[in-house]
């Protein structure tokens, strides 16, 4: 079975053929970021109007790279929430139209389901497994039992974490996206030059607000920031980052209801940065588990895991739906 997967939830479009035998044919996404680059974030507006200019092409480059035509692919998924709703309404649109022309099934996906399940195409790990799914736009720890079947442990109670890595990159006048941005300036700089806070220390649910605030005070009192300064400030708000992480990781290991459960993943556009990433492996060799993270290119928005989340759900009894109508804030748990 082929699935064309198309994901246009936020500033990327990207269209991707995968099987059901886990082979990823194809993986194109046209990114946007030099476009919102110059208005210091995601123009909703704008990200729509990209979508609507560049599907078709990437479409089509996804099914010449995976050498196969319309009539070779079995089910048309999209993106249906959450996200921008301009962005949504295209990849929808685009995806039933397809699908209607050709007589094709469509299946609605689910974002986050996308990042969730990323790492049993990738890694092929087998379920249970506790997720951590962290992105710009989401922040959240739960069990993944199997397709639908998630048991929300902790989330965050106001920013995500990869929204905070824009706006502290912002305050220190670094590029967007801030990600990358802080990551690479942090390798320069001191990570205990500044002492920030840890919010929500010992509970499972997140907080960044708190954090956020505290950086922008000390860029409040170094006006002329020097590039040093930007440096040690990217490294310290970074490290706290990781030490929240830790903080979470480490609760749910010595957890007693999730003794069992011998694999965590770190899936999202946040599950990019080397330094999470190290810290919580880590952790999870103390307790003898296992930390499980896709490749960089499969952990920020992607197409692939579009499709397999659609292999997913029709392997679990669902059918295709083109009375779906996107969701901005569709949840998963």
């Amino acid at each position: 079975m082929k699935i064309l997967g198309i994901e246009s939830s936020c500033d990327d479009t990207a269209a991707s053929v995968v099987t059901s035998d886990k082979d990823v044919l194809s993986n194109v996404l046209y990114s946007q970021t030099l476009t919102h680059e110059l208005y210091g974030g995601v123009v909703p507006e704008i990200a729509a109007r990209a979508h609507t200019e560049k599907i078709s092409d990437v479409v089509k480059h996804a099914l010449f790279e995976a050498n196969c035509s319309f009539e070779q692919i079995d089910v048309i998924a999209a993106t249906g929430g959450p996200g921008l709703i301009g962005g949504l309404i295209v990849g929808t649109s685009f995806a039933k139209a397809v699908a209607v022309a050709l007589n094709k099934p469509y299946v609605p996906i689910n974002h986050l389901e996308g990042h969730a399940l990323t790492s049993r195409l990738t890694d092929n790990i087998e379920y249970p497994y506790v997720l951590f799914l962290v992105s710009g736009g989401h922040c959240q720890s739960m069990v993944v039992r199997g397709y639908g079947r998630y048991s929300m442990i902790g989330s965050t109670l106001d920013d995500a974490i990869g929204e905070s890595f824009d706006k502290v990159a912002k305050m220190l006048g670094l590029p967007t996206p801030g990600g990358p941005s802080i990551e690479k300036a942090a390798q320069l700089g001191d990570p205990n030059r500044f002492n920030f806070p840890i919010p929500m220390f010992g509970k499972k649910d997140f907080s960044f607000s708190g954090l956020k605030t505290a950086v922008r005070i000390q860029v409040e009192k170094n006006c002329a920031l020097t590039e040093q300064d930007v440096n040690d400030l990217s490294a310290s708000f970074q490290k706290t980052v990781c030490d929240i992480m830790m903080d979470k990781c480490r609760q749910l290991l010595k957890d007693s209801k999730f003794i069992n459960i011998k694999t965590f993943v770190l899936s999202g556009g946040v599950g990019a940065n080397v330094a999470i990433r190290t810290h919580l492996k880590k952790i999870c060799e103390e307790y003898r588990r296992d930390l499980v993270a896709p490749p960089v290119n499969f952990c920020t928005d992607n197409a692939a895991m579009i499709a397999w989340a659609c292999i997913e759900k029709i392997d679990a009894g669902h059918v295709g739906d083109l009375n779906f109508s996107p969701d901005p804030n569709w949840r998963i748990a």
